[in-house]
């Protein structure tokens, strides 16, 4: 606490606006009121975010003091045991600096395949190298794992969103990534999972939790934001 005091050392979280965009969008397409529901939002970009969403609120999101916790991200470590830092000091000769530039730009999707920072990279990759596969189970692994904590935390899920590049475009990680939470109500149909850059709902029709693919709009978001403050102001 004594650091917070000093420095405000903080959980602060990052998508903001893309998470509250697509959490409204999905409380319109589900009809119901935002405030009602349970939601666990997914932005899975070159960064990558979670966020549990109660009441129209966050209440928790998988990013920290900043963006490098969390998932597995295109450069971007995520999770780690923190003694790494020290040992790879100490191990390899590296300065603070050197082991920061390692965990935000030389890790992540790239680090574990060796071959890009691009998931589409490596699913192209992965049915001839081992790495390539590795890198798509650690990404759906790691994604479980949060969903199954922000469900508990929740007290129940009413729907789970997909966004940014990744969640737009990969009808592979999506289903990597819901394909064994049938346990807590998450059943993802094959062919509505086809879709791609446009809002549809992926859930089949036994899934008590519906799964939803929302393109993000966050310049939409500033520009409304934008506009209430002028209008405030006036």
């Amino acid at each position: 606490y004594e650091y917070y005091e000093k420095y405000r050392v903080r959980r602060y979280g990052f998508h903001g606006t893309s998470h509250r965009y697509v959490a409204e969008r999905a409380a319109r397409m589900m009809g119901r009121n935002l405030e009602e529901l349970k939601l666990i939002t997914c932005h899975m970009g070159s960064g990558v975010s979670f966020a549990a969403v109660k009441g129209g609120k966050s209440i928790d999101t998988s990013m920290g003091f900043t963006p490098l916790e969390g998932l597995v991200m295109g450069t971007r470590s995520g999770d780690i045991d923190p003694a790494i830092i020290f040992f790879l000091m100490e191990k390899e000769g590296l300065s603070a600096k050197q082991v920061e530039e390692i965990l935000n730009k030389k890790s992540g999707v790239l680090g574990i395949s060796g071959v890009s920072s691009d998931t589409r990279d490596i699913e192209d990759a992965a049915p001839s190298n081992p790495r390539a596969r590795l890198t798509l189970e650690i990404i759906a692994y790691r994604a479980k794992k949060y969903i199954g904590a922000y469900h508990a935390i929740l007290g129940g899920l009413d729907g789970l969103v997909f966004t940014a590049g990744i969640g737009e475009n990969s009808s592979f990680i999506r289903y990597s990534i819901c394909k064994g939470l049938e346990h807590l109500g998450i059943v993802i149909d094959e062919e509505r999972n086809k879709a791609r850059r446009r809002e549809a709902f992926l859930h089949s029709n036994e899934s008590r939790v519906q799964i939803m693919l929302i393109p993000t709009n966050e310049e939409l978001m500033i520009a409304r934001d934008t506009w209430r403050i002028v209008q405030k102001k006036r």
